[in-house]
């Protein structure tokens, strides 16, 4: 399998990116893949601009957000990020979405 590019895109204040990293780093052990995983300090708003930061943490492989959908959104914001996943409202993404974008890139 090919490597990925895994963005892990945050900043300094918002702890949900230690949270989402351990999510990136125990999905692509369990299905056996070795990302190229970098963090990425997005440190002013017009840096978020800049970046399309969707907010803290922002995870995209390949270049594509793991929330399905997100990649159509315009708003970017210099905050942290709150994802509405199947389980509820979450500062990480769902697992699963990771899953099926490190396996799907």
């Amino acid at each position: 399998m090919a490597v990925r590019l895994v963005e892990l895109l945050y900043f300094d204040g918002c702890s949900n990116y230690l949270a989402a990293r351990e999510t990136v780093t125990a999905v692509a052990a369990e299905i056996g893949v070795s990302p190229d995983l970098r963090l990425m300090e997005v440190e002013t708003p017009e840096a978020a601009e800049e970046l399309r930061f969707l907010g803290s943490p922002t995870i995209r492989v390949d270049g594509k957000d793991v929330e399905p959908g997100a990649d159509e959104r315009t708003q970017f914001q210099y905050a942290c990020r709150v994802y509405r996943t199947p389980s509820g409202l979450s500062g990480t993404p769902d697992p699963e979405w990771v899953r099926k974008a490190l396996l799907s890139a």
